[in-house]
Parts: C-alpha cells; structure tokens; sequence
C-alpha cells in the first residue's frame, strides 16, 4: 500500500539555516519526494527531525490527508502506477494548467516533428486567447463555454493588436473580423487544442482527469460552411506553366513550385520544403505526408510516379529548398511575394500554392471523371467511412498513377492542340502523323 509522510532531513538545509518540508511518497519499496512551500528552522524539529510545530503538523496533515483519500479513490489502479508516477499524479493534484504555456508546447512539438505550417493555425489561437485576455497566463479552467460565446464575439469584430516583428520590433496592426469560414476553423483548432491538453493531461484508463470540464460540450462548432472554390483552370495552369518570370526570382520559385505540385498529384509546400533525394526509388517519389504522419497508422505514406514533366523541376529544388531556407517559414514568405508577382505576370487573379492541389483534385473529379475514392488516394487523403475496409485492401498505386496521368493528360492535350494551330494547315496532318505515328 503507497504511503505518504511529512518528513525533514538535516542535510537539506538552506544557507538561511532552515529546513524545507518534503513529503515522501513510499510505494512499491520505492521513494519519492515531492517539496512543500513550508521551510522551519531547527527550532521547530526534535532531536529526531520531526516537526513539533504543532500548528505546521495542522497544515501539513491536511495535505497528507487529501493525498491519502486520493490514494484510496485509485483502488487497484494504483498497482499501474510506478512510484515516480504517483509523486507526479499527487504533485499536479491541485496545481493550474497554463493553457498558454501548454498552447506554445504544442505548438514547439509540431515544430520538432517538421510539422509546421500545421503548427501555425495554433499560434494564431495562442496569440488571439492573449488579445482575447490581455494577458500571457491564462488557467485552463477559464476555458469555459460561457467565455467561448464572448471569444467568438470578440473574433467577429474588428480589432488592433501588437505583435514583436522578425526585428524585435513592436508593430500594432489592425485586423478585419473573421468570416463564417474563418471562425469555423479558428473555433476547430481552438478545440483540438483543448483536446490535445486533455490527452495529455488526463487518463481514462487510470480514472485520472487533471481537466475535468469540457466546453464544447456546450458550445457546439458545427459543420464547416461551403467556401468559394480555390482552383485554376486548366487554360490558367497553362498560361502559369508557360509564363518566363526573371531566373532566380521569387516568381520564378513560386511558379516552379506551383507546377511541382501540380504534376505531383497536389504535393504541400512543407513535403517540398522537407524533400531529400533518398525519397526518389525506382522512378517514384516516395515519403510521408507531414501534415498527418503523426495522426495515421500508415505513417501517411505516398508513393508518386515522377513523369517527365517533373523530373526537371524536382531535381531542381529536391533537397536544397531546406539549405535555401532556414525554416519553412522563410519559403513560404518566399512563396508569398513570388506568387503575387505571378498573378501580375499572368493576370490570373488567384495563384497560391495551395490552389494548385485544389486545381489537380477539381481537374481529375470534374473533367476527367475519376472517384472520389481514387481522387482522395492521389491527394493521400484518408476516408473516415472507410477505415475497416482499407486495413484489408493493400495500397495499389497504378491508381494513384492514373489519376496523375489523366489530370496531366489534360494540360498535354491544351499544349498539343495550341501548338498545332501555329502550324500551317497543308502542314499540319503531317505534324500529327510525325506525333502520333
């Protein structure tokens, strides 16, 4: 049975000449100390170091006491628990959590686990929770519904806040109310992270919940509202492909990307950011998807044929946009003011590099009729509604190839028939039969 004691030891003591009060947690013969807030001088112990402050034993004893009931309250589930475990679980017993400081945790965990633009829609909720409270501290337990319905007021309208720039500097800049759209999803990551602390600070198995509330039980998100498309014709990523920006320009990356991903069935900008040569096997471009690798049992692992119209551009920027920039952040300011430029060479009002996997998925559902099954394999999406059934069908990746083909099929088709009405019309039977054979 685990047992705890106030206890006090004559080699701890201070330069002040005082003692600190520990309380020993012994179990499973092992021993762990957990440090009060209370410190007595050599005055208050006997000869034997035991406190003989009769008022202190009071105090002391009621921590004792709440440790022991909940000691008691583990019944057997205590036979899981390692000594070090016990000490921490009665340590955090009454202690606040920082959602703040957890937030930026989190938010450092993506970062190591080379996940951040993922990272970045949370530190856009850390920063707002700050403006929300106007202040860097802010207890989960205030994490309430009651004050989501207020966040969500305060999210809506238009507000000015200060931000520490990449010079150190103090910039207040004002920002628009967010949209239906925006809210949604500002809301959707709040909650994952609320999530994420409850995870990590509660068990269930063990009956432990460190955070015992659960405003979204309440304060319902919904589903997300329908957004305006975000894809390119295939006219568009033609003239995209086709336009000549300055070499080794911001424009130039950013429509070399733009077409990168494009060929490769929608590749993100962190996946090109994080290439390295040893994912190109037997032809193929072979990795993991960064956005969700850490949420998928199959790692999010993709395998992309590189066809001919991708192998220039990847050897190109495979394993050096990383040496390039020092942190994805750098590449995606770099995209940023590349894209823009891009729009004004093309005149095509919307280009990012996101559009470009929206334009593939849109081009190979609408124009060329594949599934939405197959369509979500190229994108390496995963189905919800159909988990049980993928463990039992191997990945085939002619599918994924299939898709990539028939979308780009289209932009080859665009090219040829432009191409050929160039060509005097005596002439241009003989040029298809050169093409076609």
């Amino acid at each position: 049975m685990a047992t705890v004691a106030a206890v006090v030891y004559e080699h701890h003591k201070k330069n002040d000449g005082t003692f600190n009060v520990k309380i020993r947690v012994y179990h499973k013969s092992q021993k762990k100390y957990i440090d009060t807030t209370h410190f007595v001088s050599r005055r208050q112990l006997d000869a034997e170091f035991n406190i003989k402050d009769k008022y202190l034993i009071r105090v002391i004893e009621e921590t004792l006491e709440e440790y022991r009931v909940e000691i008691t309250r583990l019944k057997s589930k205590i036979d899981f628990l390692t000594c070090e475990a016990l000490r921490d679980y009665l340590q955090n017993l009454n202690s606040d959590i920082d959602f703040i400081k957890f937030s930026q945790e989190h938010i450092n965990r993506l970062i190591e686990e080379k996940r951040e633009p993922y990272s970045k829609c949370f530190r856009v909720v850390r920063n707002s929770l700050i403006d929300y409270f106007k202040r860097t501290s802010v207890s989960i337990t205030e994490i309430t519904s009651t004050m989501l319905y207020g966040y969500e007021r305060f999210l809506k309208s238009e507000r000015t806040h200060k931000r520490i720039n990449q010079l150190g500097k103090e910039v207040t800049t004002t920002e628009k109310g967010l949209t239906e759209s925006g809210l949604h999803n500002h809301m959707r990551d709040l909650r994952t992270l609320f999530n994420a602390a409850r995870d990590l600070y509660n068990d269930d198995d063990l009956g432990i919940y460190r955070i015992k509330h659960y405003p979204f039980k309440k304060y319902k998100i919904g589903s997300a509202p329908l957004t305006e498309s975000r894809d390119n014709t295939i006219e568009e990523v033609k003239t995209i492909m086709e336009c000549e920006p300055e070499p080794g320009s911001r424009a130039e990356l950013a429509k070399d990307l733009y077409m990168l991903s494009f060929f490769m069935c929608g590749m993100n900008a962190v996946d090109l950011y994080n290439s390295e040569t040893k994912w190109i096997k037997n032809g193929r471009l072979e990795y993991n998807r960064a956005k969700t690798k850490g949420r998928r049992k199959d790692r999010a692992f993709i395998s992309i044929k590189i066809i001919d119209e991708a192998l220039p551009l990847l050897n190109k920027y495979i394993g050096k946009l990383a040496s390039r920039y020092c942190n994805y952040e750098g590449l995606d300011t770099a995209l940023s003011d590349g894209m823009k430029k891009l729009r004004e060479l093309t005149g095509i009002p919307d280009i990012t590099l996101y559009w470009a996997r929206h334009t593939f998925a849109t081009l190979a559902r609408n124009e060329c009729r594949m599934s939405k099954d197959d369509v979500g394999q190229a994108l390496n999406h995963i189905d919800n509604g159909h988990r049980t059934t993928d463990i039992y069908i191997a990945k085939d990746w002619r599918i994924v190839d299939a898709v990539q083909e028939n979308v780009v099929d289209l932009l080859r088709a665009l090219i040829f028939t432009a191409q050929i009405s160039k060509i005097d019309p005596n002439e241009q039977r003989g040029a298809m039969r050169v093409i076609y054979g």
